[in-house]
């Protein structure tokens, strides 16, 4: 079995290998990406048909297909979403919800440093192996936006479904949430706030993965990390006095 921290084979000893994302972590990040595509794209055209079919509607049921195909993406996605959540609670440190919400005092800490970096004040991030207190923030209010929109496609869904259909248990939520006028909205409004934060997410990792040099782009799909031995050590206390306690 792997160990959590292995020596690189590099000239450097300081460097070492860490296994950051388990097989639950890069396998539901790549589902809910590849859905959140599907979706979007399907979605954009269930709002606005773009390519419509001469003929009988029986023949060609464009819009009928794409539905099907945003219900099967939508299924996907809340059903990764859940197993992400839950795997916050079941995976290693790197994964855990304590991650998304800066409670422990030295991710607090760390918060201001690495707003300097992303404001281009700071040359080298504080040394985070997982996701640094600020990514951690963002990624929270990405997971809202991700309810926001499951919970707000269950109800417009139910407020369609078939009468028979269990998804009808859903049909309480167009009134709690504004009508389904209100809730095709936010959904859509919601759609473009993940979309933008798609772009940044790229450009972010990237960034990360230039600076740091630190294998981030290939850690989600190897899951490992090639990282100083400093940062696993006194992880976000790069530019802090040192301590003994750890927090990935």
């Amino acid at each position: 079995m792997t160990t959590a921290v292995e020596t690189a084979n590099s000239v450097n000893e300081e460097i070492v290998r860490v296994y950051v994302w388990e097989v639950p972590v890069r396998l539901t990040h790549w589902l809910i990406a590849l859905s959140i595509l599907v979706l979007a794209a399907t979605g954009i055209y269930i709002g606005h048909p773009f390519v419509i079919a001469s003929g009988p509607a029986g023949q060609r049921f464009v819009m009928g297909t794409v539905k099907v195909v945003h219900s099967y993406a939508a299924i996907v996605f809340t059903l990764s979403v859940l197993a992400r959540v839950a795997w916050m609670f079941l995976g290693n440190k790197y994964a855990s919800w304590d991650k998304y919400v800066p409670l422990a005092r030295q991710r607090r800490a760390g918060v201001w440093p690495t707003l300097r970096f992303y404001l281009f004040t700071l040359r080298k991030p504080p040394g985070f192996v997982g996701h640094n207190p600020v990514a951690g923030m963002a990624y929270a209010a990405v997971f809202f936006l991700y309810f926001v929109q499951i919970v707000t496609g269950l109800g417009m869904y139910a407020a369609s479904a078939h009468v028979d259909s269990w998804l009808r248990s859903f049909e309480f939520l167009v009134p709690l949430l504004g009508g389904l006028q209100a809730m095709r909205w936010t959904h859509h409004v919601a759609m473009w706030l993940l979309l933008g934060f798609v772009v940044h997410h790229v450009y972010s990792s990237v960034l990360m993965s230039t600076v740091e040099a630190n294998a981030t782009i290939e850690s989600i799909f190897s899951g490992y990390k090639f990282v100083p031995r400093e940062d696993v050590i006194h992880s976000g206390y790069r530019f802090k006095p040192r301590e003994k306690k750890t927090d990935g």
